[in-house]
């Protein structure tokens, strides 16, 4: 078994996925069987995995240090060809959806009718046309990426990155959280002509593309390239209404009552991280301890997430400690080719960091069941907001082993987790609301999406306010999730998948063995079935029925009282 750090990296080059993709394709549309297809699939799915691991091998080495300069240089090399490796799979895809053994092929089961839907989503995902555009783009992307990697923020004589920084953000003494939201806006700020150039620059050249493609603007172009095969711009629009009508009156009450308790009016953006007086429940130990009871707690939870902890781990699958020029984020991904999910965070000894062991640890564990599902290399682990409902569920299936990590903290991190939660979802709804009016405006001014983005504050947050602090009440919020700049129209996947997530705890409240057999079951079957069909074999309500989210803001309030009357017990 290797370490992830001895995984070999080999390049793929463009001419070689070339040559093998032209002969795949041939293959395909020359076939006189349905078992012809099925072998020039086999092919097509081994080149796909050998590429992939190879670039997310790059990637991966390049995020935990995007000064290193033969990562940088791979990472741009798969920048500029992977638009051409993704044409030559367009070009399969075609001759997939074209051949006359299709229905057989459906027919037989070796080839389920939703790969084929997949395929139809590609086809309008893409053009040879755009290439050139795709290759910019990422250009763009990475020139905000490593800028955000790289930028330095002073704090009472020290030079941090962003997540470190934000740890002073929950401070119990408002004077820090105001400094350190001060140092956050002013460095943003200086950085503003950058910050509004690359934006503008993205969406203009996403715009141009889903011009060329023949639709209006990039909204229905962004929603081909997530792959969303049950859902669309109306059902999300009715999603957003739902979150106005029932969550946001729910988080306006509870947030106001924290503030109370916190002693402050009005309730301001750097009020707003902390949610008990005396500080928010911390990890009892730092990252040797964390990873232990990570392992405590998987073997406890079920024989299967045993075992995935302990390779996780063994293969050393984690790397967490923040530090200068490492990709200010965290995620989950995978090198398909060795069966091995990988996790970067950025430790900075916050209820977040445990978050990483739940969350990141929930894509881990998809990826983990689904390595050798039979249609893993088309279909993945599914849509995005059905990877999301993996790890946003597995955060509060952890819930009983939370003393592990915050000893008699465990209810307060509990109540801070369940409300953090609800309060997402009126945020998320503002980043996805607020890209869908900039793509359908693109000639928006700086200015002209900043006043975007504060009415939507003031009509999803209302209960919070940004007077004050430097550029961030310019209506700037947005310039420092990633999400917006780089992965457009990804957001509301995390919300999508909270109401999910709310449900399933809710549910294991009553019942957690039956919850969490359904989850596994929900979880194992990735993408072999779409987002709302898992959602209604798990016993679940869809989040784009009219008036679903009723019940849950309803339920989820009820368990906070719960909660919190065990915290007010002596």
């Amino acid at each position: 078994m290797k370490k992830v750090s001895e995984l070999e990296y080999t390049r793929l080059p463009i001419e070689d996925f070339g040559k093998e993709a032209a002969a795949i394709i041939e293959q395909v549309k020359n076939a006189a069987s349905a078992q012809e297809v099925l072998a020039a699939r086999d092919k097509c799915n081994d080149l796909i995995i050998r590429w992939e691991t190879a670039e997310a091998l790059s990637y991966m080495r390049y995020s935990i240090n995007t000064a290193d300069a033969f990562y940088l240089a791979e990472k741009e090399y798969y920048d500029e060809v992977g638009p051409q490796a993704q044409n030559y799979l367009l070009e399969y895809t075609k001759a997939m959806l074209a051949t006359p053994f299709r229905q057989e092929l459906e027919e037989q089961g070796e080839i389920i009718p939703l790969v084929f839907r997949s395929f139809e989503v590609e086809l309008k995902a893409m053009s040879p046309e755009i290439i050139e555009d795709m290759i910019a783009e990422n250009q763009v992307v990475s020139q905000y990426s490593q800028m955000m990697a790289g930028m330095e923020f002073e704090f009472r004589g020290e030079k941090l990155p962003r997540p470190m920084l934000m740890k002073y953000a929950k401070s119990p003494d408002r004077a820090t959280r105001k400094e350190a939201y001060e140092v956050l806006g002013k460095t943003l700020k200086a950085h503003s002509e950058q910050l509004d150039g690359l934006f503008d620059q993205l969406v203009h050249i996403r715009d141009r593309m889903a011009k060329k493609m023949g639709y209006r603007n990039f909204v229905e172009l962004g929603y081909y390239r997530m792959g969303r095969l049950c859902y669309g711009p109306e059902e999300v629009k009715q999603f957003r209404e739902n979150v106005r009508r029932d969550i946001v009156p729910v988080v306006a009450r509870l947030r106001k009552e924290i503030g109370e308790k916190l002693g402050v009016e009005p309730l301001m953006l750097y009020d707003y991280d902390l949610i008990f007086p005396q500080g928010d429940p911390a990890p009892k130990g730092g990252k040797e301890e964390i990873f232990a009871a990570a392992r405590a707690m998987y073997h406890d939870m079920s024989e299967e997430t045993g075992k995935f902890i302990d390779f996780m781990l063994e293969t050393e699958a984690f790397d967490v400690d923040s530090r200068k020029n490492k990709w200010g984020g965290g995620y989950c991904t995978h090198f398909p080719a060795y069966h091995q999910p990988f996790i970067l965070a950025n430790f900075n000894g916050t209820a977040g960091d445990v978050d990483v062991v739940t969350h990141e640890a929930g894509h881990a564990f998809a990826d983990y069941k689904t390595a050798d599902n039979k249609f893993v290399v088309e279909l993945g682990v599914g849509g995005m907001e059905t990877a999301e409902t993996h790890s946003m569920s597995m955060e509060f299936f952890a819930w009983p082993y939370m003393d592990k990590f915050f000893g008699e903290d465990a209810g307060r991190y509990e109540f801070m987790h369940l409300l953090d939660a609800l309060s997402f979802l009126p945020y998320g709804t503002i980043v996805d609301d607020f890209q869908r009016q900039v793509y359908e405006n693109p000639d928006w001014t700086p200015e002209e999406r900043k006043a975007a983005w504060r009415k939507l504050e003031a009509e999803f947050r209302p209960h919070i306010t940004f007077d004050g602090i430097p550029y961030l009440e310019e209506g700037t919020r947005w310039q420092y999730q990633m999400h917006i700049y780089e992965t457009p129209f990804y957001y509301i996947d995390y919300c999508l998948a909270q109401t999910a997530a709310l449900q399933f705890l809710l549910e294991s409240r009553k019942d957690y063995a039956d919850a969490f057999a359904r989850y596994v079951r929900f979880l194992s079957q990735g993408g072999e079935k779409v987002f709302t069909d898992l959602l209604e074999e798990a016993g679940l309500r869809s989040p784009f029925q009219a008036g679903a989210l009723q019940a849950v803001a309803q339920e989820s309030e009820a368990l906070l009282r719960q909660l919190e009357a065990k915290l007010d017990q002596p």
